[in-house]
């Protein structure tokens, strides 16, 4: 038996995490990593600066060799930001850098996922609420000779501190249901009921993301924090036409249009 959960039969699959992404990922001509909160956002205004971008598993001295490596400058943690220190994964921090050309961002779910892939082979984007119709717009050109090719979208979600389980953030799923929209938009081909789920998800709240996207579990843990310019950049829909595409051990920036 085929297995069930590679929703073999549609050209555009989604699903949620690692474990997700190692299934529809499979064989997928172009996967697509949804990380709003805030992985691929920050990754979308790196590519408006033209930044290079390093993905990076987890932030620790194999993080700063790694960068070291690279010759390339090492985001902190949000609250170590300093003079020394100006970049961390808050896009607003990513916004403000002046003479910053390549930059190693760890995350240990956007980032991660995005490496998994990569590794196994697959042509890894990277989509935030920002860039998602340039992305489609890019991923459907792309592949528009290749009737049979097929597009996988991965909503990263987030970690429960308690058990490291996975957490479906709702931001992703907008995320990567904008992504799936405008693919869809463009004719692609047939959406999976997983995926035409994460675009009725995203186009019940289209007309207000911005609110939805401040009062959702995820905006109000970075505001709580501290951090509510990171919420309003996540939520800068449709504003980017870069297209972050994983090539080697970086982000490299594509337009769209």
């Amino acid at each position: 038996m085929t297995n069930p959960y590679l929703q073999a039969g549609y050209r555009v699959r989604f699903d949620w995490g690692p474990s997700g992404a190692d299934v529809v990922g499979a064989g997928a001509s172009v996967v697509a990593v949804v990380d709003v909160l805030s992985f691929t956002t920050a990754l979308t205004v790196a590519a408006d600066q033209g930044i290079e971008v390093f993905p990076y598993r987890w932030r620790d001295a194999s993080a700063q060799q790694h960068a070291r490596r690279h010759d390339a400058v090492l985001a902190v943690g949000r609250s170590q930001v300093s003079a020394e220190h100006p970049v961390s994964l808050s896009p607003a921090t990513i916004r403000r850098a002046s003479g910053v050309s390549r930059l190693v961002l760890p995350s240990p779910n956007g980032s991660t996922i995005a490496q998994r892939l990569a590794e196994a082979g697959a042509t890894v984007i990277g989509v935030a609420l920002r860039n998602a119709a340039a992305a489609a717009t890019w991923t459907a050109a792309r592949l528009s000779d290749d009737p049979d090719a097929v597009v996988a979208v991965v909503a990263a979600g987030e970690r429960w501190r308690a058990d490291e389980s996975l957490r479906p953030a709702v931001e992703d799923l907008w995320g990567a249901g904008a992504f799936v929209d405008a693919l869809d938009g463009q004719g692609f081909g047939a959406l999976s009921p997983e995926a035409e789920a994460a675009a009725a998800a995203y186009q019940r709240v289209a007309g207000r993301l911005p609110a939805a996207l401040h009062d959702c579990a995820g905006g109000r843990e970075l505001i709580g924090y501290g951090y509510p310019q990171d919420v309003a950049i996540a939520a800068e829909v449709g504003v980017s036409r870069s297209v972050p595409v994983l090539s080697g051990a970086s982000f490299r920036v594509q337009t769209s249009g």
